[in-house]
């Protein structure tokens, strides 16, 4: 399952808001319904309207690079409990990772983009 989404940019590394701002105004073309950003002591949070479970986007600048950029899908599991039920978080969280993905490539501000692997997220 895709939930962490690193690329390059040097308008984006240096304001992380902008990056937040810009998933939070084109998510409704694809669905979802983007909540007002919020900002983070690691960056800014974008929330996504969803009933079943809490469903958000983290943006930070990602320290490797100078210019790194990582947005982070959050549950980055693929199920959640609630209630003492177990949730598939798999489907919407693929859909969600679709559209980052599309909207980071269409702002033609982000280069080197790449897929955290599982490993590389549970060593994050």
């Amino acid at each position: 399952m895709r939930s962490h989404l690193e690329f390059r940019s040097a308008v984006y590394a240096d304001d992380g808001a902008a990056i937040a701002q810009v998933l939070a105004e084109h998510l409704p073309h694809y669905g979802f319904q983007a909540q007002p950003i919020i900002q983070e002591d690691w960056g800014w949070c974008v929330p996504i309207a969803h009933e079943a479970f809490s469903l958000w986007i983290g943006c930070g600048h990602y320290l490797e690079y100078p210019d790194g950029v990582l947005c982070f899908i959050e549950p980055s599991r693929p199920f959640v409990r609630r209630w003492f039920r177990r949730i598939s978080t798999i489907e919407p969280v693929e859909r969600l990772a679709d559209a980052l993905e599309a909207i980071v490539e269409a702002s033609g501000e982000a280069k080197h983009i790449r897929w955290w692997t599982d490993e590389e997220v549970a060593a994050g």
